[in-house]
């Protein structure tokens, strides 16, 4: 890497359990460039894969650097949940010698972002028209489920939620749904709401049915895989595990909304349901989000959107982040 400095350049990042997104931007309020996504497996660590970037690059290294990483933030160390890398924060700023480094959860980096997202980046699902200055929730499934909203500060600006929502208990409400979370217990020990909400969770949902019904497992072993024998093949299992992860989001959605007041409206994000493009809308998740009995009608008009933005946007919420703008 370069030994010359930017003086003003801010790395972004977006760290996923699978991928890692990368952006520069030149200076606060500047656009964000170069995009670059690297898978995570092809790293030793987090450093490496920030230093092939910034070698790829050829600017120098930054002053500045901004990490949303799918974790929880709690103290210099991280290690990340659904992936081996692990680091100490302050090591991290001292091998790139950076004037600041801000760490932040990646669903904490994605609510930040949730007010400066266009229309055209944004499919309702259901509901009204979300009321302005009120609570949004934010939730999205892919290698984990992530869980964040944005509360009104009572100054016209917003507090994001810095939790670990994916990893309450999953919410069954139907037998086979309660098969599925069985089998779950006894695969992990506890089944949260994160095991069926997820790219594994689909694989293991999908197993768990095929397992109960007899079936042949034919080599699906991939969310990607699943999910296709689900959507042109119509495999019965694979069709069952797909609707219940979304009928299971949808609860999951439901509960989150209600717990944070969440009228100003539900933003899903993550990998999975922006690939499932239309047949999201039809899915079971939006019954599954209003079935609240007496709150039924409370959940009725909330608007939810559906998050289809090409480039991360949390990468933006870094670097609003980074600027201190809450």
């Amino acid at each position: 890497m370069s030994p010359e400095v930017s003086e003003t350049g801010r790395l972004l990042a977006d760290v996923g359990g699978t991928n890692a997104r990368f952006a520069w931007q030149s200076g606060a309020g500047a656009p964000m460039t170069d995009v670059r996504v690297l898978a995570c497996a092809d790293f030793p660590t987090l450093q490496a894969a920030m230093h092939a970037y910034l070698e790829g690059l050829g600017r120098g290294r930054p002053a500045l650097a901004a990490i949303a990483i799918a974790n929880p933030i709690t103290g210099d160390q991280v290690r990340m949940t659904n992936h081996h890398w692990a680091f100490s924060q302050a090591a991290v700023k001292a091998e790139f010698n950076l004037a600041h480094l801000r760490l932040l959860n990646d669903f904490t980096a994605l609510a930040l972002a949730l007010p400066d997202l266009p229309t055209s980046e944004l499919r309702q699902i259901g509901g009204g028209v979300g009321e302005p200055g009120k609570a949004r929730a934010l939730l999205g499934a892919g290698t984990g489920l992530g869980v964040s909203g944005l509360l009104p500060d009572g100054a016209g600006g917003w507090v994001p939620v810095e939790g670990e929502g994916g990893h309450v208990t999953l919410p069954a409400v139907s037998a086979r749904e309660r098969l599925v979370m069985d089998g779950l217990m006894r695969m992990y020990g506890r089944a949260s709401a994160e095991r069926l909400c997820s790219g594994q969770g689909l694989v293991d949902t999908f197993t768990l049915l095929c397992d109960a019904d007899g079936v042949a497992l034919s080599g699906m072993s991939t969310a990607a895989s699943v999910a296709d024998s689900a959507l042109h093949a119509r495999q019965p299992q694979a069709l069952e595990a797909l609707n219940m992860l979304c009928a299971m989001l949808g609860s999951v959605a439901g509960n989150l909304a209600l717990t944070l007041g969440a009228r100003g409206g539900v933003y899903v994000g993550g990998g999975i349901v922006p690939r499932l493009g239309s047949w999201f809308d039809t899915s079971p998740f939006r019954d599954r989000f209003e079935s609240k009995g007496r709150f039924q009608t409370y959940l009725k008009d909330v608007p939810v959107w559906v998050i289809t933005s090409a480039q991360s946007p949390a990468l933006l919420g870094a670097a609003r982040a980074l600027s201190g703008l809450r």
